[in-house]
């Protein structure tokens, strides 16, 4: 009697259901409760509320609860079901569960927050004693609840990335929120059907509110957002326009460091890193190399200088003095006799109207690579996801800003 009361409480059991039957395993560290529904021959309609007559009981099920010290819980009960004369048969709803569900509220309220403080579900699934499978499916019902709470808000400034999930180039698409730093949902692979997907999920007065979108110069995505956007500004973002302008930097090293390996001269040997670097973060030793190095006539380092140079352009306020300092630094890019310097300012200067966008809208996707990271850090901690659904449903649960606790809470 003691045990029934105990966990009727600890439940939050109420009239007319009742715990019938408590067992106690002390070798398989384990708890099983039994719940009856009180009523002999009335029940309660799930959809309309209205008290009806049972029709019969379902077969036994199961539930995960909280775990009693260390000892696993389980809650069993055969849910009756009633005969409504508006809606038909129908099995009640438990207190301590929301339908269809294989844990108790409590269960996933536990789960979530553990998952969430982890940020790594390989962690979690330890702690919780649960399996990939049952991870997966607290997650997935989370974000499920989370999507469809959501308040369509108005959204103004988005961003838009990318991130690997399986290996040979298999990708998908994040669209985010940079005013509230949030992952709005993603999408398989990163073709224009892929943003669009994304953005069509937006309600049309939402829409009509977004001013900018953050991207980078991928002509699918690009087409994507002067379908479904046409009043937005694209905003060709600064960092990824540093990602370009660094790689173009390393292939000019990377040249002239096998001429000068051929010449027997080791002068570039293990300097990658110091011209990608941003000269504000060189350590000392980096400091007292470029030092060394800066006045040897070398090709990287001219190369460098119109890579940093560049970087001015994010200082201006109006696009009329934006474009002269763009004229004559594309200028000094293209006569510098350097191919990939050359190449990349001409593909800036094709996609100019919309870096200059910057101006008007000082967004970058500095949020996005900020969740990007996360995910990374998500992606790895789970070893990887086979599946597309499995990875997106982990990035909506950790990067989503999601309301995800199930509602019922006995």
């Amino acid at each position: 009697m003691q045990d029934r009361e105990l966990y009727r409480q600890l439940m939050g059991i109420q009239e007319p259901w009742k715990v019938t039957e408590v067992k106690v395993d002390f070798e398989g560290l384990k708890v099983d409760v039994w719940v009856e529904w009180s009523l002999e021959q009335q029940g309660v309609c799930p959809e309309c509320g209205v008290t009806c007559r049972i029709y019969d009981h379902r077969e036994e099920r199961q539930w995960r609860h909280l775990d009693t010290m260390q000892f696993q819980t389980i809650v069993h009960c055969r849910i009756p079901r009633v005969n409504c004369a508006e809606h038909g048969t129908k099995s009640m709803e438990v207190g301590w569960a929301e339908k269809h569900s294989r844990f108790t509220a409590l269960f996933e309220r536990l789960s979530i927050d553990v998952l969430l403080g982890c940020q790594n579900q390989s962690k979690a699934k330890e702690l919780l004693k649960l399996s990939w499978d049952e991870v997966h499916l607290i997650q997935e019902k989370a974000v499920q609840r989370g999507l469809e709470r959501r308040v369509a808000g108005e959204l103004k400034h988005l961003g838009v990335d990318e991130k690997s999930f399986l290996k040979g180039h298999q990708y998908a698409t994040i669209l985010s929120d940079l005013d509230h730093p949030r992952v709005l949902d993603v999408s398989r692979d990163r073709k224009e059907d892929s943003l669009g997907e994304l953005l069509n999920k937006i309600s049309q007065p939402q829409r009509d509110t977004i001013e900018a979108v953050a991207l980078d110069m991928w002509e699918p995505f690009i087409n994507a957002v002067e379908q479904y956007l046409p009043q937005a500004d694209i905003v060709h973002d600064k960092f990824h326009i540093a990602k370009y302008l660094g790689e173009a930097v390393d292939k000019v090293r990377k040249k002239e460091n096998r001429s000068l390996v051929k010449a027997q001269d080791d002068t570039l040997k293990g300097t990658k890193y110091l011209w990608l670097t941003n000269p504000n973060h060189w350590t000392e030793p980096q400091q007292a190399l470029f030092n060394e190095l800066k006045d040897k006539g070398l090709k990287i380092g001219r190369a460098w200088s119109i890579k940093e140079m560049f970087s001015g352009l994010w200082e201006y306020r109006y696009e009329k003095a934006a474009r002269k300092f763009f004229k004559q630094w594309f200028w000094w890019a293209t006569h510098a006799r350097l191919k990939p310097m050359a190449e990349v300012a001409k593909k800036l200067k094709r996609h100019l109207d919309n870096i200059l966008t910057y101006l008007k809208h000082r967004i970058t996707n500095a949020v996005a690579e900020g969740l990007n990271s996360k995910i990374q850090h998500i992606k790895s901690a789970a070893r990887g996801f086979r599946k597309f659904e499995n990875f997106r449903i982990a990035i909506l649960f950790f990067c989503g800003k999601l309301d995800m606790y199930p509602q019922k809470s006995q």
